[in-house]
């Protein structure tokens, strides 16, 4: 019965309509927010960094060291733990949904159905939440989920770290045991989910340039180096005394 009831089309129709509504009703409360925020340039926020990242390119070090430097909060996969925590949902369940490719009608379904499974939607409102408080506080580091797309800009850094393909594909053979082939597209995988994240719930092109205030080549810096240019960039633009 169980199975007859997941392969119900009126079912699934009727489930992909709700979350469809839900999500451009979402959608646009959020983007409204955000323009009146950006309007009022964000007096009640920051400073703070937002750090997108390519796969292999140390992100989270990177991260590290420019909290280091500042004093400053950094929220990378412990922002799961806040979710996890503030919303009382479970943190392997959360692993699973973060910034990988949607698959929300299987998630409804399955919260309906089979709970206690996490759809993407709930995941991506309570992800919101998070990272507006932590840009209203001010003086962190959000490596990732989409925080470009969430916070007043006027009052924040939006980082961007890349390399070439062979220097990432390096740095990923060394921290994980696998063969070449798999090194590669585990590279892909990543970069593909991340991106597929961003296009869907803020349809933004992750690799658009225009959407940065810093590029950074991590291979030509290192992460040392690519810590101070981001600090040196904050203080130019008036956010941290330089």
């Amino acid at each position: 019965m169980k199975d007859q009831t997941r392969e119900d089309p009126k079912i699934i129709a009727a489930a992909e309509r709700q979350m469809q509504a839900w999500s451009r009703t979402q959608q646009l409360k959020d983007q409204q927010c955000l323009h009146r925020l950006n309007e009022d340039h964000g007096r009640d926020f920051g400073p703070f960094v937002t750090l997108s990242r390519q796969a292999g390119t140390g992100g989270e070090e990177i991260a590290r060291l420019v909290g280091e430097r500042l004093g400053w909060e950094v929220l990378d996969k412990n922002l799961l733990d806040q979710i996890a925590e503030n919303f009382k949902l479970s943190r392997p369940l959360l692993e699973q949904v973060d910034e990988t490719e949607a698959g929300w009608l299987s998630g409804v379904l399955d919260g309906l159905l089979d709970p206690p499974s996490i759809p993407h939607e709930k995941y991506v409102d309570c992800l919101n939440r998070i990272v507006f408080a932590a840009g209203r506080r001010g003086n962190v580091v959000l490596v990732g989920r989409g925080a470009r797309f969430l916070l007043p800009m006027a009052r924040g850094l939006a980082v961007r770290i890349l390399a070439p393909p062979k220097y990432r594909f390096a740095q990923l053979a060394k921290s994980h045991d696998l063969r070449e082939d798999e090194v590669r597209r585990l590279m892909e995988t990543i970069d593909g989910q991340r991106r597929k994240f961003v296009q869907q719930y803020f349809h933004h092109d992750i690799n658009d340039p225009h959407l940065y205030d810093l590029a950074v080549n991590v291979e030509r810096l290192g992460a040392e180096g690519a810590a101070q240019q981001i600090v040196v960039a904050l203080g130019a633009a008036g956010l941290v005394e330089s």
